[in-house]
């Protein structure tokens, strides 16, 4: 699949966040309802005094709620347009978008760049608190409570089993057509100075409520309910349990993604537009 720039147009790739709270998720959506995609494109549109809308690709979709400290996308402008409001275009759109969503840079990707097919990683962090007087409320946004002692040894031995290549399907939302296999990089977890425990979660790609569904179970084995085995012999099964919970989504915030070097871009762009299946199997769901 060609992912060639059209004559007379320049990918530019945006680096943003963003406070999910108040965000209906990153995708635009029928029926109004407010999305971090939606205010960026109409921000743009006004700002250059355009009359077409032009669509962004995201590194990663996040739900309604969840939050985005280093999210990057990517946007096809007419060159003209580029070139008259290049110098000007990030203080004009500081002044339009709303407080909760902040573009931090705009610039000329280079060739073969993808926001979400060039991408090798995302990096996220779930953020929990099992103090019994609850969350900070300057933090109450961005930290769930869990109102049960967490052992976070108990939490790192059973995320050990999860890591690496495996089909999640019995840890994401299923999609008609989508595959479920997923290498996951790093799972663990670290208790901070100020008592709030935070999971890091990196994986070349995620599928549908995979981040907040791995969190659910590991949190089942750090109150006790379940022993350390279970996360593991949920993901061998291959099928949704439904004691795994998916967690709230507002402790999670998608925090880094990574792009190889400019050279391998567009080997990177083909790679992740090819269906995977695990060793010796015949395909996926």
């Amino acid at each position: 699949m060609s992912d060639d720039v059209q004559d007379g147009f320049v990918r530019v790739r945006l680096d943003l966040s963003y406070d999910g709270k108040d965000f209906s998720g990153w995708a635009k959506q029928a029926g109004g309802r407010r999305t971090v995609q939606g205010d960026i494109e109409d921000a743009l549109r006004t700002v250059t005094r355009s009359t077409e809308t032009y669509e962004l690709t995201v590194a990663g979709r996040t739900d309604s709620g969840v939050h985005a400290r280093g999210q990057v996308a990517h946007v096809d402008l007419p060159v003209e347009l580029w070139a008259e409001h290049r110098d000007k275009l990030l203080r004009r759109l500081a002044g339009r978008l709303s407080h909760d969503v902040r573009v931090w840079s705009l610039t000329e990707a280079p060739s073969g760049f993808n926001a979400r097919f060039s991408a090798i990683w995302r990096r996220y962090a779930y953020r929990v608190t099992d103090n019994p007087g609850g969350v900070d409320p300057l933090r109450r946004g961005h930290v769930l409570w869990h109102d049960w002692a967490l052992d976070m040894d108990a939490m790192n031995e059973a995320a050990a089993a999860l890591v690496g290549e495996h089909d999640f399907a019995a840890y994401c939302k299923r999609r008609e057509g989508a595959t479920t296999i997923r290498t996951l990089q790093e799972l663990r977890w670290e208790r901070r100075p100020d008592g709030v425990m935070e999971a890091t979660v990196k994986a070349d790609a995620f599928c549908h409520n995979m981040v907040r569904s791995l969190v659910g179970a590991l949190l089942f084995v750090g109150d006790g309910h379940r022993p350390v085995e279970w996360p593991g012999k949920v993901l061998a099964a291959g099928v949704r349990d439904s004691a795994v919970h998916v967690v709230r989504p507002h402790g999670l915030t998608l925090e880094e993604v990574g792009y190889p070097a400019d050279e391998l871009l567009a080997a990177r762009n083909r790679e992740a537009r090819n269906k995977r299946s695990l060793p010796g199997s015949a395909g996926c769901c």
